[in-house]
């Protein structure tokens, strides 16, 4: 009977003190031993129905490694959770864990098991341990295959075609593969070095990367068509969305990646011309929407010794703890506080931003409008401006209001494609577009989502490709 909840509270592995992460670009989240890792797995009820499994959108089976975590067994842990999942050591450090929001213990009292950070250790330890090793397919196929994209979904695509046998050739624009992995998300969050050494085996699994190379410009669509028997679109939403308010063109207002990928870029020893340089140092910072990313932009400015950091949304504040509108096992829509936000950042939301204030074309403020929000007759949310007015004194702003869709010209354009109502590549049969031998993966086809979401669509992917390719 796996009854060790009654007896063992969650335990989170924790921060870094605030003091200390905000003075280097390290991982802030600590581990926990390996004791505790087991006990916290031991926590694990092995549900006749487990929540958690049903909300992964990857299905991963978190019963059957919990219950051999708990006794130790960290080698089939790996096996078991690597069935399901390609990359555990990224979704174990970024995921917002669907999984435990399911969780049946988070009913009592919110005190679900540590399902992401059990995930990131065992992935710790199977590297640590060398269990992660190359394993090259023992016969090719003889088919060649294009992956445009070197993402989460664009990586996962390819592992999966590459052990079924098929050559894999994975294009890059960029000079380093990884995607958002790379370039969106802080070192902070996800050091480097876990995308290099995943890397590493792909590559000696026989998997090839063509960085620096642009599908549609580089390699021309023509070429791409003949060159080989099936290609994967997994290019991402690459359009940000914009604020089209009066201002817009001030020195000092930037797309929140423009300012994330850069910072990354830094980190990696890359030498950014100076007049190009986005830095928060001694400046007043607004970070323009409250998601994710903004909060990325939180934690990189205040590492960079910005004077003050400011966050404001235009939806209202969200509940803390529980929120009845949107009841377990979904995924709650409650107050979220990150790490970045613990490392001092004000917080406003109903705010509209009504126009940005400069002099001698440079940023000076921000001016925005109070907003309430109410249902309308037929039970939609309907905004409305209440005449309060504030300016916020800003010298940076970083606007992370999510993307709208991937980007049309060029490639896309070329290839063809069709798209839907909200401008992504329509997939006619899952996961395939409307032109004959072009698959889809990722954000691409579904829009800005999750990692776990991108990786799930390149097993997908993966899985429709290889049977085009051996039927």
């Amino acid at each position: 009977m796996h009854n060790s909840f009654l007896t063992i509270s969650r335990k989170e592995a924790g921060y870094r003190p605030i003091l200390e992460r905000i003075a280097d670009f390290g991982e802030v989240e600590q581990t926990l031993n390996q004791e505790d890792r087991m006990l916290q797995a031991s926590r694990c009820m092995d549900c006749g129905i487990p929540f958690c499994h049903w909300a992964c959108p990857l299905g991963n089976l978190m019963p059957e490694w919990q219950d051999v975590l708990s006794k130790g067994k960290w080698k089939d842990a790996y096996d078991i959770l690597t069935k399901t999942n390609n990359f555990p050591e990224f979704t174990g450090r970024i995921c917002p864990a669907l999984c435990e929001k399911s969780c049946v213990l988070m009913l009592s009292e919110q005190q679900p098991v540590t399902i992401r950070e059990n995930e990131a250790a065992i992935a710790e330890y199977a590297f640590q341990e060398g269990y992660v090793k190359p394993h090259p397919p023992k016969v090719r196929t003889g088919k060649k295959v294009a992956i445009i994209g070197s993402g989460p979904a664009g990586l996962a695509a390819a592992d999966i075609l590459n052990k079924k046998g098929h050559t894999v050739t994975v294009f890059e624009k960029d000079e380093e593969p990884g995607g958002l992995l790379r370039f969106g998300i802080p070192d902070f969050k996800l050091n480097k070095v876990v995308i290099d050494r995943r890397l590493n085996i792909l590559r000696e699994e026989g998997i090839i990367f063509q960085c620096g190379v642009e599908a549609g410009k580089d390699i021309e669509v023509k070429n791409l068509i003949s060159g080989f028997d099936a290609v994967c679109l997994a290019v991402g939403a690459g359009e940000a969305r914009d604020l089209k308010a009066e201002g817009r063109s001030l020195k000092g207002i930037h797309f929140a990646l423009e300012f994330l990928q850069q910072q990354n870029r830094v980190i990696a020893g890359k030498q950014i011309p100076s007049p190009e340089l986005i830095s928060a140092k001694d400046k007043h910072v607004l970070v323009i929407g409250g998601g994710d990313t903004g909060s990325d932009c939180v934690g990189t400015s205040i590492r960079q010794k910005a004077l003050k950091v400011t966050q404001i949304e235009i939806l209202p504040q969200p509940p803390v703890g529980c929120n009845p509108e949107t009841p377990w096992p979904a995924y709650p829509n409650v107050l979220k506080t990150s790490s970045s936000h613990q490392e001092g950042c004000t917080r406003a939301w109903n705010l509209s931003t009504k126009r940005f204030i400069g002099k001698n074309g440079k940023l000076t403020g921000v001016e925005v409008a109070e907003v309430e929000w109410k249902k309308n007759t037929n039970g939609k949310m309907e905004m409305t401006e209440t005449g309060k007015t504030e300016i916020i004194k800003a010298d940076l702003v970083f606007l992370s209001m999510g993307f709208t869709q991937p980007v049309h010209q060029g490639l896309l354009d070329n290839l063809g494609v069709d798209y839907d109502s909200r401008g992504n590549v329509a997939a006619i049969n899952p996961n395939q577009s409307s032109v004959s031998k072009i698959f889809v993966a990722g954000d691409v086809t579904s829009g800005a989502s999750l990692v776990v979401r991108a990786i799930d669509s390149g097993r997908k992917a993966a899985k429709a490709m290889d049977i085009f390719l051996t039927t």
